[in-house]
């Protein structure tokens, strides 16, 4: 079973997840790296423009161009919701 398929079929986990990544959304830390790439996006021209492309953090601290699906699926397992 797919992860969308479980939130589809467990409203109370749904509702529990979404809280959890707004609270983690507004951290100070993530407003200023989804700004950088938003930055980043507009730059190179490729904010917005539907290519399912976006502006990927790097180890070296660089950034480089990745599929928006890659790039948002990786680390997942680190958001843990407390109990």
């Amino acid at each position: 079973m797919s992860t969308s398929d479980y939130y589809k079929k467990n409203p109370e986990a749904r509702r529990k997840r979404l809280k959890q990544q707004a609270k983690y959304n507004k951290k100070p830390s993530q407003k200023k790296k989804r700004a950088e790439l938003n930055r980043i996006n507009r730059k190179k021209g490729t904010y917005g423009n539907g290519d399912g492309m976006d502006e990927s953090h790097c180890k070296g601290g660089g950034t480089r161009k990745e599929k928006a699906s890659k790039n948002r699926a990786r680390n997942r397992g680190k958001l843990k919701c407390k109990k």
